[in-house]
């Protein structure tokens, strides 16, 4: 099947960890195609259901235009590591996710296809590998999930962003794999703190406190959600809180009567959207889970973080990985297990409430940020192989 250079696929959803990172390469790619004189196609494949269609049409690069040209739906199975029914009738939305993915290849013959992760990726990675389609994939925690497990047989080469993810590989698969940093946005790179505390409603002139802003994902984090409202008084007289609270996870009645009783001091939003960048930019200080996406976005505005990452039977450890590395650099604090409660969260936050102290998480995490921006990395490799 002869391939169209001027047609590219993304694919990757389920949560906005495998999208912005995706979009964050996409911006890159156009950027350099353009200087390359090249006129990309750029489209995508997620989730029929869910947030993915939604992100993904409202992304708009650094130039104000739409990042994705196309998206297409396909059904997605979740593959679990044990025994679930949810198995049995998961695996025909997986054969119906392969047979969308293949017609909608088939037809428009992109030059690549790059793999963002999440179980929806792993149908048109399989398809792409049959067609022909060179595949890449990006991994961005620590260990592979079952998905970049499977898409990395597809694939031509996979991108991780830490140098121990390739060395916990055998050998012979080493050589396919490129350590380039987990992809940001670039709206990040140019986040405004004023803007920021524009959208806020907050006077800059005026701030007594620091910001502490309050990050559980899209969905939320119902574990985080409590602890805010548990420790409410404490948060509020030692910080201006910024809360977004998931479209999920979150209480509508808790946070509109701490929002009246507690005026400029709580900020409540089910989620932030186009504004994210420059609220993450105004904030001195970030309460979080400990998903890639989120730690690196504000890594890379060098903010320091107290994190609580998602544990237990429901995950395979990738968010503790992910803290314990930057806890390791001395760029982040974190509470884990039975120690993510309201003692702990007190004491840290204390700890951590000092300019002198937030200076120094500060400057440890610039030393983690890479020069080059991993998103350019990725993307100069995909032009390179659309160039042939």
């Amino acid at each position: 099947m002869k391939l169209n250079n001027n047609v590219v696929f993304f694919a990757g959803g389920g949560t906005g960890g495998h999208i912005y990172p995706g979009l964050a390469v996409a911006d890159e790619l156009k950027r350099l195609s353009k200087d390359s004189n090249l006129n990309i196609e750029v489209n995508w494949i997620g989730c029929s259901k869910g947030m993915d269609k939604k992100i993904v049409e409202k992304a708009i690069g650094p130039d104000g235009e739409r990042t994705i040209n196309q998206f297409y739906g396909i059904p997605s199975g979740k593959l679990r590591r044990y025994f679930s029914l949810k198995n049995f009738s998961d695996l025909f939305r997986i054969l119906g996710g392969f047979f969308s993915a293949f017609h909608i290849l088939c037809k428009k013959k992109p030059a690549v296809l790059f793999s963002k992760g999440g179980f929806v990726s792993v149908p048109p990675c399989i398809a792409a590998r049959i067609l022909g389609i060179p595949v890449f994939t990006h991994e961005c925690d620590f260990t592979l999930g079952l998905a970049n497990r499977i898409n990395f047989k597809s694939a031509k080469k996979m991108f991780v962003s830490y140098e121990e993810t390739k060395n916990r590989l055998g050998k012979e698969n080493q050589s396919r794999v490129i350590v380039t940093g987990n992809p940001v946005r670039p709206v990040f790179y140019s986040a405004d703190k004023f803007r920021g505390l524009k959208f806020l409603k907050l006077d800059a002139e005026k701030i007594e406190k620091p910001v502490l802003l309050v990050l559980g994902g899209s969905s939320g984090a119902r574990q985080i959600n409590n602890l805010v409202f548990e420790n409410i008084d404490f948060l509020c007289n030692n910080f201006i809180v910024v809360h977004q609270t998931g479209l999920i996870n979150g209480d509508a009645n808790k946070t509109s009567e701490f929002a009246e009783k507690y005026g400029d001091s709580y900020k409540p939003y089910d989620f932030i959207y186009s504004e994210m960048p420059d609220v993450v930019a105004s904030a001195d200080l970030i309460l979080s889970r400990a998903g890639a996406n989120s730690i690196w976005e504000a890594a890379v505005l060098y903010k320091p973080m107290l994190l609580v990452p998602l544990c237990g039977s429901g995950t395979r450890g990738d968010q503790v990985d992910n803290a314990e590395f930057f806890v390791s650099k001395g760029a982040a604090e974190m509470l884990l297990g039975n120690d993510a409660d309201s003692e702990h969260l007190i004491s840290a936050l204390k700890k951590m409430n000092d300019k002198t102290v937030l200076a120094d998480y500060a400057s440890k995490i610039k030393t983690m940020v890479q020069d080059k921006k991993p998103s350019e990395y990725i993307a100069e490799i995909i032009l390179e192989e659309i160039k042939g």
